[in-house]
């Protein structure tokens, strides 16, 4: 399985280079069901994870112009206060066994996953139905500073709960609340991700056992992803690549609740 592993760490990378992002939302379920990592300590790696790669993106999308430095932070104001929040007070706070139904024990991991499971669904319709032709668009700015607020703490809620960087949520309220054409909306989503991930981690310092070996080592292989990506994005379209990955994460999506809700 560690195998698979690796090769699934590639894919994360992959995904972010070809298609500016999607990798995230591999990282937990690659991290639980292919390294038996667990549920919650996978989500912190994965912001690790996560954060690092989308940096190194976000880096290679800044030297092309294509990132927003004021939009990403205003947008990070309040989902980076809302993700180290979640994962210093609130995570560590859920309780292992969480509820009975019938005979069924709800468990910190199993909901963890299912409602990771969920948010994979949610990513593969919007990567499915994505038109990005529709979606080119360049317009002057027009920020709503309590839209992008409030929108921030929505993702810093997701981000900080799952681990997961959320770039589907982020580049459509980039496109549609701030205007930004979509490929400056990709690099500067990559750059509010690499954010709220990375500070996210340091509220998990101390609170989990790392093995630093093992996450940077995972880490290192994504970001190679990236670079491989980016050179097959080259000459592959974009669009077909992302509705093809949203093809993927459905299916990913419908098994994880299958295994964590039958198969237990």
């Amino acid at each position: 399985m560690e195998i698979l592993g690796y090769i699934a760490s590639v894919l994360i990378g992959l995904s972010l280079g070809l298609i500016g992002g999607g990798g995230s939302i591999l990282t937990v379920p690659v991290l639980v069901y292919l390294f038996q990592v667990d549920a919650t300590l996978a989500t912190s790696y994965s912001l690790f994870i996560v954060g690092s790669s989308s940096l190194v993106g976000a880096y290679k999308n800044y030297r092309k112009g294509w990132v927003s430095i004021k939009t990403a932070l205003l947008f990070g104001l309040s989902s980076i206060t809302t993700v180290f929040i979640t994962r210093k007070l609130i995570v560590p706070k859920i309780p292992v066994e969480i509820t009975h139904i019938g005979s069924v024990t709800i468990t910190k991991a199993m909901l963890t996953m299912l409602l990771f499971a969920v948010l994979m669904l949610m990513a593969s319709f919007s990567m499915i139905r994505s038109k990005q032709a529709e979606q080119e668009k360049v317009a002057e700015a027009s920020l709503s500073i309590s839209q992008l607020f409030l929108y921030g703490i929505g993702i810093g809620l997701v981000t900080g709960l799952l681990g997961a960087g959320g770039g589907f949520l982020i580049i459509p309220a980039l496109v549609l609340l701030v205007k930004l054409p979509m490929k400056e909306a990709i690099g500067t989503s990559l750059l509010i991700i690499a954010l709220n991930s990375l500070i996210g981690f340091t509220g998990d310092i101390g609170q989990y056992p790392t093995d630093w070996y093992f996450l940077l080592k995972i880490t290192a292989i994504a970001i190679g992803g990236i670079f491989i990506g980016s050179e097959l994005g080259k000459s592959i379209s974009g669009a077909k690549l992302k509705k093809g990955f949203g093809w993927f994460v459905l299916i990913m999506g419908i098994w994880i609740i299958i295994k964590e809700t039958f198969l237990k």
